[in-house]
């Protein structure tokens, strides 16, 4: 065998090897330039877009949340008001029925005085 016949293959392989090597670094170097760039496109859009419409949305919910503040303490200043007036219209109700059954219960003892009255009448005039 021939040792030149031998070297040539080798030859072959080492170039090839040094090719891939090669290759392999430059697909590496066009990844970082094209993740590079993604980035860039990103951050730019992230500035352009993103930020404006974030601040847009916490201004929303700063008003959100005053918004509900604000409603909170009005219903609870009305749960105050109608609870009082509820309390009102107990004591009110209250005083009522008992102006009503002490008139009822004079208009009843005259009732029973006159009807007293009127049967001590008519059994002094069956005994005479």
């Amino acid at each position: 065998m021939d040792p030149n016949a031998l070297s040539i293959p080798l030859w072959i392989m080492a170039v090839v090897s040094v090719l891939q090597a090669l290759l392999l670094i430059g697909i590496g170097i066009g990844g970082y330039l094209v993740y590079s760039r993604v980035m860039t496109l990103v951050n730019d859009l992230e500035a352009r877009q993103i930020a404006p419409l974030r601040e847009k949305v916490d201004a929303i919910l700063l008003d959100v949340k005053s918004v509900t503040a604000r409603v909170s303490q009005q219903t609870e200043r009305v749960d105050h008001a109608i609870s009082g007036t509820i309390d009102r219209v107990d004591d009110t109700a209250a005083r009522v029925r008992a102006g009503v059954h002490d008139r009822v219960s004079q208009a009843a003892g005259v009732v029973r005085g006159i009807r007293a009255v009127i049967m001590s009448l008519l059994t002094r005039e069956s005994h005479a």
